[in-house]
């Protein structure tokens, strides 16, 4: 029996990699964050909400170390990042410690609801820029 937290995570990740990714991933607008594949080694580009805090970038993912691109920073947490469309080359670090609740209210109203409403295992990410 697959309980509540996982068809939530594969309707939402379902979602996001058939429609919403594709689409987002083409907007000038788009926050993008672009790590590189685990397995492949090839860049993966994964349309994000968050805010630039000074000489760093703070964002909420939904799912933890349930997100593709979580477990990608946990391989090699060299990123980029496509802030109006200007790319920023960081170091990304899972900050378990933060409070991710917390944390989305100093963020993008938008994408944090969206985070808070369908996401089941918040974790606090911070890029900081070279």
């Amino acid at each position: 029996m697959v309980n509540r937290r996982d068809l939530q995570h594969a309707v939402v990740t379902g979602f996001q990699r058939r429609v919403g990714n594709p689409i987002l991933r083409r907007l000038p607008i788009q926050t993008l964050l672009e790590t590189t594949g685990r397995v492949s080694g090839q860049p993966r580009i994964t349309p994000i909400g968050g805010r630039r805090e000074g000489g760093s970038f703070w964002l909420v993912s939904e799912f933890g170390t349930r997100s593709q691109y979580v477990r990608n920073i946990q391989s090699d947490n060299r990123v980029r990042v496509r802030i109006r469309g200007h790319w920023y080359t960081g170091t990304a670090h899972l900050v378990p410690e933060d409070d991710p609740v917390a944390r989305l209210r100093s963020l993008p109203k938008a994408n944090s609801t969206a985070v808070r409403a369908f996401g089941t295992d918040l974790l606090s990410v911070r890029i900081d820029f070279d």
